[in-house]
C-alpha cells in the first residue's frame, strides 16, 4: 500500500506554504502547489517530476478554486491533506480601513479557507479519511491594537475550524488549526495590507505598529522550516489535535491572555451569572 500522501497547499510560493511544500516533496509525497504567482511554484516543482503540480490559483475566486481542485483530483486521484496557508496581514486602526479593504482581507483570510474546506470535504467524507489544516495565528486567539482586522479574520477561522473538527470527526476526517507566533515568513513585509487612511488621533498607535513591522520583518524568532516539520509530524501521528500552536512567543502570549481574561471575567461573574429566569432549565449545551 502506498503510504505517501497527496497535499493541496495554498500560498505555496512563499513563507509557510513554501516551507511545507518543499518538506512534503522532499519526503516523497505528492503535492499540488497553488498560489497567484506561478513562476515560484514551478521552481519548487521542477525537481520533483510528476509528484508536483504547480497551479495558478486565486483562492478568493470561486471558479479558480473549482478548476484547481478538479485539475488536482484528475492528476492525483485524491487530496489527502488540504493545507489552507494563503493569507495576508492587515495593520492600522480599524477606523482607518476602507469597506473594500475590510472585505478583501476577510475574503482572503477567512472565506477562501472556509470555501476550500467545504469544497474538498465530499471526497474526504466519501473515503472516510483526510485532513484539513487551516493556518490562523496567535492573533486568532489574542487581539492586538492596530491588528483588529487581521484578528477578526483569524478569530472567524478559529471558530469555523473548531466546529468543523467536531462535525466531521465521525467520518474519519481530521481538522486542525495551525497557530503560529512570529516566524520569518515575510508576513511583516510588503504583502501585509496597510489601512488606506490615516487619522491624526491614531498617530501614536499607527507609529508603533509601523515601527514593529519595519523592525521585525526578517528578525522574528520562528523558523518556518522547523514549524512545518512539526506540522508534518502531527499529520502523520495517530492523534491530531484541534489546535497546534507554534512558537515560544505564541504560548507565552496565549497564557498571558487567558490570565487577563479570567481576571476580567471575575469582576462581574456573580452579577453575570445571576441572570436566570426562576425555574428555567439549564443550558444542555456543553463545550467539547
Amino acid at each position: 500500500m502506498n503510504k505517501h500522501k497527496t497535499w493541496f497547499i495554498t500560498g505555496a510560493s512563499s513563507g509557510f506554504g513554501k516551507a511545507l511544500a518543499e518538506a512534503v516533496l522532499a519526503r516523497g509525497d505528492r503535492a499540488v502547489l497553488a498560489a497567484r504567482r506561478l513562476e515560484p511554484l514551478q521552481s519548487i516543482a521542477a525537481a520533483h517530476g510528476e509528484r508536483a503540480l504547480a497551479l495558478r490559483l486565486d483562492v478568493t475566486d470561486a471558479a479558480s478554486r473549482a478548476a484547481a481542485l478538479e485539475t488536482a483530483t484528475a492528476r492525483f486521484g485524491r487530496i489527502d491533506v488540504l493545507a489552507n496557508i494563503a493569507g495576508a496581514g492587515a495593520y492600522g486602526a480599524l477606523e482607518e480601513f476602507t469597506p473594500a479593504q475590510i472585505r478583501a482581507n476577510m475574503e482572503l483570510n477567512f472565506f477562501a479557507a472556509a470555501e476550500l474546506s467545504r469544497e474538498v470535504l465530499p471526497q474526504m467524507r466519501a473515503r472516510q479519511s483526510g485532513h484539513i489544516l487551516n493556518l490562523t495565528s496567535i492573533a486568532g486567539l489574542v487581539a492586538f491594537p492596530g491588528n483588529g482586522l487581521y484578528n477578526a479574520s483569524k478569530f472567524a477561522l478559529e471558530g469555523f475550524t473548531e466546529a468543523l473538527h467536531h462535525e466531521v470527526k465521525p467520518f474519519g476526517v481530521r481538522v486542525t488549526l495551525i497557530e503560529p507566533g512570529a516566524f520569518r515568513t515575510g508576513f511583516a513585509g510588503a504583502a501585509a495590507m496597510r489601512a488606506a487612511g490615516r487619522i491624526a488621533d491614531y498617530a501614536p498607535l499607527d507609529a508603533g505598529v509601523d515601527e514593529y513591522f519595519a523592525t521585525q520583518d526578517g528578525q522574528q524568532m520562528g523558523d518556518p522550516v522547523k514549524g512545518m516539520r512539526v506540522v508534518i509530524d502531527m499529520v502523520e501521528s495517530d492523534a491530531a489535535p484541534v489546535r497546534l500552536m507554534l512558537g515560544e512567543d505564541a504560548y507565552q502570549l496565549w497564557e498571558s491572555a487567558v490570565a487577563a481574561r479570567n481576571r476580567d471575567l471575575a469582576r462581574w461573574r456573580a452579577r453575570g451569572m445571576d441572570t436566570a429566569i426562576p425555574g428555567a432549565a439549564g443550558n444542555p449545551v456543553q463545550a467539547l
